[in-house]
Formats: structure tokens, C-alpha cells, sequence
């Protein structure tokens, strides 16, 4: 694990791997709120299996990184990914986010263009302006009866032991890795503001998963097909919105058609 310390002094923990020389874009990939890095664990190695460079990273306020940054707005979490892109020196990226990262990513693509060849949203789209969210947050936060006395239990709250793995493990249990505070900082002015100026910015080729079981509403996603027109709109059958958990080879065979197989020797 490595570190980068952003300009407003919070400390980023990423992860890269595969060659550095790949003639396709790298991918980074973005997780959502309360997760971390590991849960892309199932997706990195079929990823790397096609020879490509994979970048992730705990986001502002999560896992590894700064635990209570000043600033938790979207401004302030693309400024991340951007300073990220820029010290690794990478060539224009394939961005992959989910739920609160994939807005990250959409943000990303919309305001630095240049940067991103391809994007892919999980679970995630430019809607938001939901007044109930910080206070769903609160209370889903509050659920959870932490700290966890052992891994199982954690993994049979959670339903996925990627969820427990993001825990840190003490004498007295498995304790969250975020603030409770902060992540509710996170999704504030997702009470209020909505993206779709920035969604009609967007000019790279988008793939939009979606949960059979999720909580991304069919009526978002197809607005966001009649505004851009040639996004792409795919079902995840059984998943839910951790789809990136739930059907992680759906994912990958929905991205390996998305950026053209083996590596985008079209570049």
C-alpha cells in the first residue's frame, strides 16, 4: 500500500498494479460510501488477467486514508482522483465507480475531460437531490452493532465478508474504519444539489450497471440514455447495489465488451 498526501493535506491510500507500459488506459477504480479499496478484490484479478493497469484507492474519510478530513464534498473527492491520476502520471484512465464513487467518477469525466476514455457507473447516476439521504445514513450507521464480536458475524450483518474485511480488528471485536460524522459529511449536499448539468458534459462512452435487486431507480437510468444518447444500460440479473460484490464476473464481462476486450489497442 502506498500513500499520497493531497494539497489540503489529507492522506490518500492506493494501490497499483500490473504493468506500467500497457498500451491500453489504466483503470481506477472507485468504491462507494463506508467501503474501502478491498472490495474490488474479486474484479483486480480478472482485470490483470487481460494485461491491464489497475489503480485503486480508499477515498477521503475512508479505510486507510485520513479517517476526519476538514472537507468531505464531491469537489474535494475529485480533486483526489485527480492528484492520484497526476502523481502516478497516467495516460488517460478507464474509470470504474460504485455508488458514492461512481459519482465521484462522473464528476471526474464531466470536469476533466481529458483524463478519462471510458466510464462505468455502478449503481450510480446524477439524480441525487434526495433531503431523507443524510438521515438514512445516520440511521443505517447507527444499525450497526459494532463493535462486531467475530469476522462471522460482521460478514452475516453485512452479507459480504468483503464489508468485514474493511473492519479493524481490536481485542474487543471488529470496529468500522469510518466516522460516523464524516460519513454523513459525505452525502450532505446530495440532500440538495443534483449532477445532470454535469452528466450532459460528459463526452467518453458510458456503461451504466445496474442491480436486478438495487436501489438505482430504471426511470434515472433511462433519463440518462434520453440525455446522452448512446449510453449504455446494463441489468446485473440477481444483484443488488453491491453489484460489484454480488456479480463480479458480470461486471468484468459487462467492462471487458464495454473498452473492447483484451486491452483498447484503439487508443
Amino acid at each position: 500500500m502506498r500513500y499520497l498526501t493531497t494539497p489540503d493535506g489529507t492522506d490518500i491510500a492506493y494501490d497499483d498494479q500490473g504493468p506500467a507500459d500497457t498500451p491500453g488506459p489504466p483503470i481506477v477504480l472507485l468504491h462507494g460510501l463506508a467501503g474501502h479499496m478491498g472490495e474490488w478484490d474479486d474484479l483486480i484479478p480478472l482485470l490483470l488477467s487481460d494485461g491491464h493497469r489497475v489503480i485503486r484507492y480508499d477515498a477521503r474519510g475512508h479505510g486507510a486514508s485520513t479517517r476526519t478530513p476538514a472537507d468531505m464534498t464531491r469537489a474535494a473527492a475529485v480533486t483526489d482522483a485527480v492528484a492520484l491520476i497526476d502523481r502516478l502520471g497516467l495516460p488517460p484512465v478507464t474509470l470504474i465507480g460504485q455508488s458514492l464513487g461512481g459519482l465521484t467518477a462522473l464528476l471526474l469525466a464531466a470536469r476533466h475531460p481529458t483524463l478519462v476514455t471510458h466510464l462505468t457507473l455502478i449503481e450510480a447516476g446524477p439524480a441525487c437531490a434526495n433531503p431523507s439521504l443524510p438521515g438514512d445514513i445516520a440511521r443505517w450507521l447507527d444499525s450497526w452493532p459494532a463493535p462486531f464480536p467475530t469476522f462471522s458475524a460482521a460478514t452475516s450483518f453485512f452479507g459480504h465478508e468483503a464489508w468485514t474485511r474493511g473492519l479493524e480488528r481490536r481485542e474487543d471485536g471488529y470496529h468500522p474504519r469510518v466516522d460516523r460524522d464524516t460519513m454523513i459529511a459525505a452525502v450532505r449536499e446530495l440532500a440538495t444539489e443534483n449532477y445532470w448539468s454535469d452528466w450532459s458534459w460528459i463526452t467518453c462512452p458510458t456503461l451504466v450497471l445496474r442491480g436486478e435487486k438495487g436501489t438505482m431507480p430504471a426511470e434515472e437510468a433511462k433519463k440518462m440514455q434520453a440525455r446522452r444518447p448512446g449510453t449504455r444500460v446494463e441489468v446485473v440479473a440477481g444483484a443488488g447495489h453491491d453489484v460489484h460484490l454480488d456479480a463480479p464476473g458480470a461486471v468484468y464481462e459487462a467492462v471487458y465488451d464495454f473498452v473492447g476486450g483484451r486491452l483498447d489497442m484503439r487508443r
